[in-house]
């Protein structure tokens, strides 16, 4: 990207450097302008030298010019964009007595009629282009009925043009015309100044307007490779950040799946460790009692193996009673019996009390309809009188 900003700002130096543009100069305006083809229609005077030295006084108005007071002159033709135009003229004028032609005065007033045709080359062409001043060359044929003698004649044309806008202009010219017959007739010159109209008018650029056009479409060039590298960047710089953002939210939805897993690894050790435990059943109490039987205590030697084992475990042992008895007799019965529970496991099993949490509930958490009011079998009832146990944590 630094490159191609380098590269405009060359450019421009080269050319404010070369005198050519200043930096302000960079837009076309209408002098950069300049009409290169039109059609053109012309009215106006023309003065006819005829004294029989084509360039001899040629300066000598009153003696050898002969004019018309009106316009004596009408021209149509077309220019091209290549500089070269092609007009159709016909004149008028009249010999004056008194005048020089042909080397002898003028005894009586005679008519002069021409009709031309002209090939002229703009020399605006080789120098680039001016919107006023427009010199031209030519050649072209044509007839001239004067002094009683027509004759074709062959033309030399010089001639300069100025233009006071696109539509509007003066023709200023002088034209050499050679007899094809010199037996009955001399050579001459025709003077003419005409006012100028154009239309159909096409328009260019001047040289000097080319020059800046190539400019500014080279520095638009630039000014959007300059764009289009910035543009590249920001994309690449988006998708560099897309791909960030991509790769951590990959990653974070990894870590998301690792501490799921992990999470779901631990509830299930716990399940396991649960239904372990669960699997060995509870401790159950003779009516009336909170001395740990036979078959209780193979119960807690099997769940002090599994304590061992995962020394991490922490328990909840929650102690019951059935419903017989009186409600506070039950209660101090049931702690009576989560202590003498918790008392097996820490001694026998050699477990850590601090690892032991206990609850005695009495006859307040039945498991089955035996509440005192429905007759139920002693097997019934020795379901409520019970120590479980419940995991708190295994971490």
């Amino acid at each position: 990207m630094k490159s191609y900003i380098l590269n405009a700002m060359l450019v421009l130096l080269l050319f404010t450097s070369n005198g050519v543009f200043s930096q302000e100069d960079l837009q076309l305006t209408s002098k950069d302008s300049i009409v290169q083809s039109f059609g053109v229609i012309g009215i106006g005077f023309t003065a006819i030298d005829d004294s029989g030295g084509m360039f001899d006084q040629l300066l000598d108005v009153s003696d050898e010019w002969n004019m018309v007071a009106f316009p004596s002159r009408i021209n149509v033709g077309g220019y091209f964009s290549n500089g070269i135009g092609i007009e159709g003229i016909a004149s008028y004028s009249k010999y004056k007595t008194g005048k020089k032609v042909d080397n002898s005065i003028q005894a009586e007033d005679v008519s002069y009629y021409a009709v031309d045709a002209r090939v002229t080359y703009s020399l605006n062409k080789i120098w680039g282009g001016s919107k006023w001043f427009d010199p031209y060359l030519g050649g072209g044929i044509g007839y001239t009925d004067a002094n009683n003698q027509g004759r074709g004649t062959t033309n030399g044309i010089i001639g300069i043009k100025t233009w006071f806008s696109d539509r509007f202009g003066l023709d200023f010219n002088s034209t050499g015309k050679w007899s094809m017959n010199t037996d009955k007739a001399s050579n001459h010159l025709q003077h003419a100044v005409s006012g100028l109209y154009r239309f159909n008018v096409k328009k260019g650029l001047t040289k000097k307007g080319e020059k800046k056009l190539a400019l500014i479409q080279e520095m638009e060039k630039e000014q959007q490779r300059v764009q289009d590298s910035i543009t590249a960047a920001k994309l690449a710089e988006e998708e560099a950040a897309m791909a960030e953002r991509l790769a951590q939210e990959k990653e974070k939805a990894r870590l998301a799946a690792l501490e799921k897993a992990k999470i779901d690894a631990e509830n299930q050790r716990k399940r396991d460790i649960e239904n372990r435990i669960k699997d060995l059943g509870n401790v159950h109490f003779n009516f009336n009692s909170s001395y740990i039987n036979k078959t209780s205590s193979e119960v807690l030697d099997a769940l002090s193996v599994i304590l061992k084992e995962i020394p991490t475990v922490k328990l909840m042992i929650a102690s019951h009673t059935d419903s017989r008895g009186a409600s506070d007799y039950n209660k101090w019965l049931s702690k009576r019996r989560m202590e003498r529970t918790k008392e097996y496991l820490v001694n026998k099993g050699e477990i850590a009390s601090d690892r032991l949490t206990i609850e005695g509930h009495g006859e307040e958490q039945l498991l089955n309809e035996c509440n005192g009011k429905v007759p139920c079998s002693e097997e019934k009832h020795r379901i409520n009188r019970r120590s479980e146990f419940e995991v708190i944590s295994f971490d």
